[in-house]
C-alpha cells in the first residue's frame, strides 16, 4: 500500500511540474552526455598516445657537403665514415635504444619524392642534397633527452630531432578541447542541479497541505520525503537514459557508419564499443544519485519534517 502511494505521488508530481521536469531531463541528458563524451575523449587520447608514442623515432641527421657550407653545426665538414661508424657503435651501447635504422641519402630522396613529389622544390633537389640519418627506436619514448645530450654538437651531426614533440602539440590540443568539454559539462551540471532543487521546492510547496496532514497523522520523515526524492531520481534516470542513447548513437554514426571515420581516418586507432559500454552504467548511476541527493538536501530546507 505504501509503495503504491509513493508511486502514485511520483506520477502526480511529474505531471504537475511537467515543464520543469522536462527542463530537468534535458539538462541532465546534456550534462551527462558531455560527461560521457569527455571520459571517452580521455580514453581516445590515451589510446592514441599508446599507439603513436610506440611508433615515434628519434632521428640523428648527419652533415652532408651542402650543410658544411651553410650550417654552423657542420662547420667541420661532412660526416666521415669513421664518424658514422662511431655514432652507430655508441648508439648500440646505450640501454635506452631498442633498435637503430640507417637511412641513406638515396633513401631519404626517395621518401621525400613519395611524400612531397608535387612540391615545386622537389624538382630542384638531388640525392646528394639530402641528409643521411639514423632512426632510433627507444625503449621509452620519454628518454629522448638522453640521445639529444649524447649526440647534439658531435662532429658530423647536424641535428637530433624527436618526433614525439610534434605529437605532444597534437595531444595538448586534444586535452585542451577535452577540458573545454568538461567545463561546459560542469556548467550544465550546475544548471541541472538548480533546476532539480527548484522543481522539488515547487513540488513541496504545491503539496504542503498533504504533507502537513501526513505529519499530523504520524508519517515518518522518510515516508514524506520519498515521493519527492523519487520524482527527481526518475527525471534524472530518463535524462541519463537519453545521454546513454546519445553516446551510443553518436559512436555508431560518427565512427562506424554515417561519417565512417574508422575507414576515412585509418591512422587513428579509435576507442572500441567496450569503452562506450563501460561508461553507460556510470552515467545511469550518476543520473539517479545526483538528482536524488540534490532533492534530499533541498527538502531539508524547504520541507520541514
Amino acid at each position: 500500500m505504501r509503495a503504491q502511494f509513493v508511486l502514485s505521488e511520483i506520477g502526480v508530481g511529474l505531471r504537475r511540474n511537467l515543464t520543469m521536469t522536462f527542463a530537468v531531463i534535458v539538462s541532465v541528458a546534456l550534462s551527462l552526455a558531455l560527461f560521457g563524451g569527455s571520459l571517452l575523449m580521455s580514453d581516445q587520447v590515451s589510446t592514441m598516445k599508446g599507439y603513436w608514442y610506440d611508433k615515434v623515432n628519434v632521428s640523428i641527421f648527419l652533415c652532408n657537403k651542402h650543410d658544411a657550407e651553410n650550417d654552423v653545426h657542420c662547420a667541420k665538414g661532412a660526416v666521415t665514415e669513421d664518424q658514422k661508424k662511431q655514432i652507430l657503435v655508441d648508439l648500440k651501447k646505450m640501454p635506452v635504444v631498442e633498435n637503430v635504422t640507417h637511412e641513406s641519402q638515396d633513401e631519404a630522396y626517395k621518401h621525400y619524392k613519395e611524400q612531397f613529389g608535387n612540391s615545386p622544390l622537389a624538382g630542384s633537389l638531388t640525392p646528394d642534397q639530402m641528409q643521411e640519418s639514423y632512426r632510433i627506436k627507444l625503449e621509452d619514448p620519454q628518454k629522448y633527452q638522453v640521445i639529444a645530450t649524447a649526440f647534439n654538437g658531435r662532429d658530423g651531426v647536424q641535428s637530433v630531432q624527436d618526433q614525439k614533440g610534434i605529437l605532444d602539440n597534437l595531444f595538448q590540443l586534444l586535452n585542451l578541447m577535452n577540458r573545454g568539454a568538461l567545463g561546459v559539462m560542469a556548467m550544465m551540471l550546475i544548471v541541472a542541479l538548480l533546476l532539480i532543487v527548484n522543481t522539488v521546492r515547487v513540488s513541496a510547496f504545491s503539496r504542503r497541505r498533504e504533507t502537513g496532514i501526513m505529519r499530523l497523522v504520524g508519517a515518518s520523515g522518510f515516508y514524506i520525503q520519498a515521493p519527492f526524492i523519487a520524482e527527481a531520481a526518475v527525471a534524472g534516470l530518463i535524462g541519463g537514459g537519453l545521454a546513454c542513447v546519445g553516446l551510443v548513437v553518436g559512436r555508431y554514426f560518427t565512427i562506424d557508419h554515417g561519417m565512417d571515420l574508422s575507414h576515412k581516418l585509418t591512422l587513428i586507432n579509435f576507442v572500441g564499443w567496450d569503452a562506450v559500454l563501460t561508461k553507460l552504467p556510470l552515467i545511469l548511476a550518476t543520473s539517479v544519485l545526483m538528482p536524488a541527493l540534490a532533492a534530499f538536501f533541498a527538502l531539508r530546507k524547504y520541507l520541514k519534517v
